[in-house]
Formats: C-alpha cells, sequence, structure tokens
C-alpha cells in the first residue's frame, strides 16, 4: 500500500501506485462506495457531508452526464449520471471531461499514457463518488509519428 499522497498521473494507475510493478487495469470503487452508503444509511454521516459535489463537476453532470439506470443511493429518487475526466500528455493539468462518444479515442490517438476516472453524480441532491479509473496507452498513428 502505498504510504504518501495518492497521485492521478496515469504511471500511478498503471502501476498499481508510484513505485510499484504490475499490469495496468481497472480499479473498482464499489466496495468504498458500499460502505459510505451504509454509514449515510445509519446515520452516522450526515447528507450534507456526501452530497457535496464541486460546482465544476456539477456543470459539467449537468450538462454532458452519461446518464444511467441506476437511482441516487441517497435521494433515492434521481437517476445517476456519469461523468469521465481524463488526465495525459498534452491535456490541461486540471484534466479534460469527455463530452462525446469517440472522444477518448481521438485523445489518445498522439500516443502516451491516460489516466481516466469515472465519477458517478446525482443531479438531484448532488452525491458523487469515484466509480472507477483505469488506464489508457494511447498508440500514436502514422501520421502523428511522422509530426514527431
Amino acid at each position: 500500500m502505498p504510504s504518501g499522497p495518492s497521485s492521478f498521473r496515469p504511471r500511478t494507475l498503471a502501476r498499481g501506485g508510484e513505485g510499484h510493478e504490475g499490469a495496468g487495469g481497472e480499479i473498482d470503487y464499489r466496495l468504498t462506495r458500499q460502505a459510505l452508503v451504509s454509514e449515510f444509511r445509519k446515520g452516522r454521516i450526515a447528507q450534507h457531508e456526501v452530497c457535496d459535489a464541486h460546482p465544476e463537476l456539477r456543470r459539467v453532470a449537468a450538462e454532458y452526464g452519461a446518464p444511467t439506470s441506476q437511482t441516487c443511493p441517497i435521494c433515492e429518487e434521481q437517476p445517476l449520471v456519469l461523468v469521465t475526466f481524463v488526465f495525459g500528455p498534452r491535456l490541461p493539468a486540471h484534466g479534460r471531461c469527455l463530452t462525446m462518444r469517440g472522444e477518448l479515442a481521438k485523445i489518445t490517438r498522439g500516443g502516451g499514457t491516460y489516466g481516466c476516472y469515472v465519477v458517478e453524480v446525482c443531479t438531484g441532491c448532488w452525491w458523487n463518488h469515484l466509480a472507477r479509473s483505469f488506464v489508457v496507452d494511447g498508440q500514436p498513428t502514422a501520421s502523428t509519428r511522422a509530426q514527431s
């Protein structure tokens, strides 16, 4: 287990943490989610503590969130939406929110390693939770190799 603060760099995900060797893959945060929802339902955590989406996350969830068939585990009224953020080479330090299908393929076309984070958000009560993270290794196309 890493002993320092977590990093959002793609290398961290690909290797299971900085300084750790291993294959890349997807990290699923369902167990953490279940524990948090359980604590909320037992009354140990207040709603305002779990329904605290950042204003920018609220904006992108409302405008670009991909609808799901899953109902919010907190308000139990609104369907959840998924928002995906990508971090990597040639992207802003704050990452980029994917807004269209196929956008990830376009971003990774130039090569490099990209960290992707999928966040579930309720646009009713503003519950939000990191659902999963994964790494994408982009493959440079012939035209991007020629430009280098």
